[in-house]
């Protein structure tokens, strides 16, 4: 709801409220915004000094407040204080916060048939406990409904009618607003709540249609199509045109109740938002769910886990069910030879059933296997690291061949030295007699 600055005329203090703000002006007096004490805030309307000195006003205008303190409901802003004998009659509001059904239609545009009638429905409902009341409200119409976040609140109960239907045309004193009105308040009738009906079936095409079923036009021309012209319904949706008909009837019998409006739009609001659910196209996966592993293989069944887990031989693939993947178990093989299927029972190719470059059994040369440990965990084998302790245990094997080689050739030389004939000729010299021994 827009604010605007207090202007010089405008009072600061009414009662027991401060006012800040102004709210609006009608035909009645002007609405401000207020707040007691306590701090509760108000929509505290104080009414124009000519209608004040008028006693058949003030009359109608306290049976007016009265009726509305008997309202109850959550569809209407409840009536906090009033004061009937000051010199400028007011009254104070519960204050709402939220645009007018008004405002929300002239920003967004028309309301799809689920809104339209949520709306509807919370608006009968609660012309249902006006009436009970003895109430009627008179000028219901988009502006005077508010789009709180409790849902729609009803404003303005029973001010729009100020000295009678003989006075319609006369400014301040109008009954309510042109292309809202039932014919029965043109004509100056007897009003009812079917009144309310009438103007509750505007509201919710003009919702719908962002725009009145009688069109424009001067207040003169537009009373008239009320009484004697049709409505305009062509872009109300299908599922309301019906109802929204039928409550702007000409005669107030051929209305429904506001009972019967109630149900039948909670209704179509059910079935509306059912339809909406239903045409609402499923939700898109991210990227990121997309990416998310599902715990599925992408290739056809394999058996690979499951003989690994056993502890037997990893069999190897079939190469015409095997598709390309960066698996584990698909590694490339750097061997040129073609493998072939695996047997029941039967040892791999290799030298003795063993591997040349490790001894383990089950495994072919170039294929990366896996060995299990003695807490069952199983470790890939690396074949670079298999080769290179391979080398050194060759290299080692030579080393200490030779080693052992070459000591025994050391110790061959030496008992020769001790046996030379150098030596020979010594120890005959010093026994010339040996040899005749």
């Amino acid at each position: 709801m827009a604010m605007m600055r207090l202007r010089r005329e405008d009072p600061r203090v009414v009662g027991s409220f401060r006012l800040h703000r102004r709210l609006g002006a009608g035909g009645m007096g002007v609405v401000y915004l207020g707040s007691d004490r306590r701090g509760q805030r108000v929509a505290l309307k104080v009414i124009r000094p000519d209608l004040a000195e008028d006693q058949e006003f003030r009359s109608r205008f306290a049976r007016e407040v009265s009726a509305a303190r008997r309202i109850r409901g959550g569809c209407t802003a409840r009536l906090v204080a009033a004061d009937l004998e000051a010199e400028r009659p007011w009254f104070a509001t519960q204050y709402v916060p939220g645009p007018s059904l008004h405002d929300k239609v002239v920003e967004e545009g028309p309301l799809s048939a689920a809104e339209v009638a949520s709306i509807g429905a919370a608006l009968s409902e609660g012309l249902v406990a006006v009436h009970e009341a003895g109430v009627v409200h008179r000028d219901l119409k988009p502006s005077n409904i508010l789009l709180s976040p409790k849902g729609p609140r009803i404003i303005d109960f029973g001010i729009a009618w100020a000295t009678g239907a003989s006075t319609l045309t006369h400014v301040g004193t109008a009954v309510g607003s042109p292309g809202f009105l039932a014919p029965e308040q043109v004509r100056g009738a007897a009003v009812t709540p079917a009144t309310d009906v009438f103007s509750l079936g505007a509201t919710l095409a003009y919702a719908a249609m962002a725009d009145s079923p009688f069109g424009h036009g001067s207040s003169e021309v537009m009373l008239y199509r009320v009484v004697h012209e049709e409505p305009h319904l062509f872009d109300v949706h299908d599922a309301l045109a019906p109802l929204v008909r039928a409550c702007l009837a000409k005669d107030p019998e051929d209305r429904p109740s506001t009972l019967q409006l109630s149900m039948r739009l909670k209704e179509i609001a059910a079935r509306e938002a059912q339809g909406l659910q239903e045409r609402r196209p499923p939700a898109q996966r991210t990227e990121q769910e997309l990416d998310r592993p599902t715990g599925r293989l992408d290739g056809p069944p394999h058996t690979e886990q499951h003989t690994r887990r056993a502890g037997g031989p990893t069999p190897a693939p079939r190469p015409a069910a095997r598709r390309p993947s960066p698996s584990r178990s698909g590694a490339p093989r750097t061997g040129g030879s073609r493998p072939q299927a695996a047997r029941p029972g039967a040892r791999p190719h290799g030298t003795n059933g063993a591997n040349a470059t490790n001894g383990r059994p089950g495994t072919r040369p170039g294929v990366r296997t896996t060995s299990a440990g003695r807490n069952g965990k199983r470790r890939p084998a690396n074949p670079r690291l298999l080769r290179q302790r391979l080398v050194v245990f060759v290299v080692v094997t030579l080393l200490v061949a030779l080693g052992i080689a070459a000591a025994q050739g050391c110790q061959g030389p030496a008992q020769g030295l001790g046996d030379s004939p150098a030596g020979t000729h010594d120890r005959a010299a010093q026994h010339p007699h040996g040899q005749g021994r």
